[in-house]
């Protein structure tokens, strides 16, 4: 098990117990109206953690108009101008990102630190494949998974040179390999928390494809403490895929379904009743199994670890729980009698 160094982000802590998931708003900076209505939806959605640009002077009034809206911690994006940074910390951000090779020379980086350090503001180090510095890339020829990790470590020791540790790291790469392999190695190389992430996966069908191989397979491996599904989309289906992919791999509670692909022994319409199941059970707060089956074959037998469910039949389904039948009712009441029983449990 990976130990990590605890990084307490306003009223969470990034310590692996929990793996909170965040999503990024994208409407304008100078909206600020706009930015404050995606904050609550994105929150109302199940995000734990909500990211804003600050691009410019003005967009820091962002800060306390979408803290006085939300409960959950907010982070400032912050690229080029360290005084953002220092800004967006007077305004009472929770967090700050920023990629040190950016802000400028050494004794910008240690002003950010030096009052992110008086306010307890955490810090992520943001790497990314595409902003590699120049000395890195010329050292390994391309973004590689260890230029990525040189890059991040050197930013996180200049850090730690002003006495400044309250640090979460993040080495992004649109390619799904490199990022999995980049974050592996860097979780052998330090104890700070991670940020894990697909960065520029694409639009939504792709962008989750990659987004969970990536995300998922670092989690399964005991690796990341906050997640961020990026898609060209929506940021609410960011949090949904997030929360989902956390569901998946059993990191979060709440119904998961399960639903076998259909064949030619299906005799009702399944793929409807699936999506209708889904849908009703989002907001369920049960951590259970719900099982719809094609037909016997995958019935109770190949669900039989669901904690409920339904199996087709000739226009009709039967109810199981547990692996025991409990009946048998028209294709048009199997989502009525479905419910009912789950809101037995």
């Amino acid at each position: 098990m990976r130990k990590i160094k605890p990084v307490k982000v306003s009223n969470i802590t990034l310590d692996g117990k929990h793996i909170y998931v965040q999503s990024m708003l994208n409407v304008p900076s100078n909206d600020i109206e706009g930015n404050v209505r995606q904050a609550i939806l994105l929150e109302n959605a199940g995000c734990e953690i909500i990211r804003v640009s600050v691009p410019d002077a003005a967009s820091l009034d962002l800060i306390p108009a979408i803290k006085s809206n939300v409960n959950i911690p907010l982070v400032a994006d912050i690229h080029f101008d360290y005084r953002l940074a220092l800004g967006a910390a007077e305004r009472g951000v929770d967090k700050i990102r920023i990629n040190p090779g950016n802000i400028g020379a050494i004794d910008k980086v240690k002003a950010v630190a030096d009052i992110c350090r008086q306010k307890s503001i955490p810090i992520r180090i943001g790497v990314n494949s595409g902003s590699l510095e120049k000395e890195v890339l010329a050292k390994y020829g391309s973004p590689t998974p260890e230029a990525l990790c040189e890059s991040a470590m050197g930013h996180v020791k200049l850090l730690e040179k002003f006495d400044f540790n309250d640090i979460v790291i993040s080495l992004k790469s649109s390619n799904v390999q490199k990022m999995i392999s980049a974050y592996r190695l860097i979780s052998q190389m330090t104890d700070y928390p991670l940020h894990l992430g697909v960065t520029e996966a694409g639009t939504y069908n792709m962008g989750l494809i990659k987004s969970s191989i990536g995300i998922g397979s670092l989690l399964c491996d005991g690796i990341g403490e906050t997640i961020r599904v990026s898609l060209t989309d929506d940021p609410v289906k960011e949090v949904a895929a997030g929360l989902d992919i956390l569901k998946a791999i059993g990191k979060r509670g709440g119904v998961k379904i399960v639903s076998c692909p259909t064949c030619g022994r299906t005799k009702i319409d399944l793929i409807s009743l699936a999506k209708k199941v889904e849908d009703a059970t989002k907001t369920i707060n049960k951590d259970i199994t719900v099982a719809v089956m094609g037909c016997v074959v995958n019935g109770p037998g190949e669900a039989k670890e669901a904690d409920i469910g339904v199996a087709g039949g000739d226009g009709c389904v039967v109810l199981f729980k547990k692996n025991e039948l409990l009946g048998k009712f028209a294709e048009r009441e199997a989502l009525s009698v479905l419910l009912n029983e789950i809101n037995k449990l």
